[in-house]
């Protein structure tokens, strides 16, 4: 499965027991889809291309723009003006040319979401707005597919693992996203980020623990986060994790679900 110079480009992971050549054998077969290639798809990217999963595919719509540059670190001054997609797509091949690359240059939404989803063995979602958030986590359930999905607030920021298809060893289903928060605030309650601001340096930490989680989610060594939010406060510096089931009465894998299709984000 690996060629002579794969065995040499991987060999820190190789030698790790947990991972070893089945581990790096397992990345190389693996499709992942990371939508948004912003502050924290750049680092999610990066780290996925150098790990060698063997085909990524990066959905976003967006242009680079001067102001991406503090964190989208994907991305150069070069680049500005050139669509996300584009830039990605080179970056991924200058870091690793045995990773392929489907470009997906347009906004995820509920007409294209479970076509592109079914194409792809995990999801990493680094979008930045809660309708997109939802959009993914509901396609996710219903196409079957594990979701690592992180979120960025100005100096804090959260990540979790969903496999709501699944049950956990209680028998009972494993939580959905809706499950830990059934709705999206209200419209205006959460500033944009060009209101609020971020710190840059921030995003690379959260975007490469989603690295982190979905290689961990392909290889399968130690405990994920299903069922588990890991928060980070980078003022304090402390993380912390807060536990979360499911609920019977979310709408999506509920006792009596209501969401049964992606019609309600049209």
């Amino acid at each position: 499965m690996l060629s002579p110079e794969e065995l040499e480009r991987y060999a820190r992971h190789i030698v790790l027991q947990e991972v070893g050549g089945p581990g790096q054998a397992a990345l190389k077969r693996a499709r992942v889809l990371v939508v948004g290639a912003g502050g924290l798809g750049s680092p999610a990217l990066l780290y996925l291309a150098a790990a060698g999963v063997g085909t990524l595919g990066i959905v976003d719509d967006d242009t680079v723009s001067l102001s991406n540059l503090q964190r989208q670190v994907i991305h150069g001054t070069p680049d500005v003006g050139v669509s996300k997609v584009e830039s990605a797509t080179v970056a991924i091949g200058r870091i690793n040319p045995h990773v392929a690359v489907e470009a997906h240059g347009a906004r995820l939404s509920a007409a294209n979401a479970l076509d592109l989803i079914a194409h792809y063995d995990v999801v990493a979602d680094g979008c930045d707005n809660f309708s997109t958030r939802y959009l993914v986590s509901d396609a996710c359930y219903l196409a079957k597919k594990p979701l690592v999905t992180a979120a960025m607030g100005t100096f804090d920021g959260t990540l979790t693992t969903v496999r709501a298809h699944e049950r956990g060893p209680d028998g009972k289903p494993n939580p959905t996203y809706r499950c830990l928060f059934p709705e999206p605030p209200p419209p205006g309650t959460v500033p944009a980020c060009a209101e609020a601001g971020i710190l840059g340096a921030l995003t690379g930490v959260l975007g490469s623990l989603m690295a982190l989680e979905v290689i961990r989610e392909i290889v399968g060594f130690g405990e994920g986060l299903v069922g588990r939010l890991l928060m980070f406060d980078a003022r304090a510096m402390r993380f912390e994790t807060l536990q979360y089931a499911w609920d019977p009465s979310n709408p999506l894998s509920g006792e009596h679900p209501t969401i049964k299709d992606l019609s309600l984000h049209a």
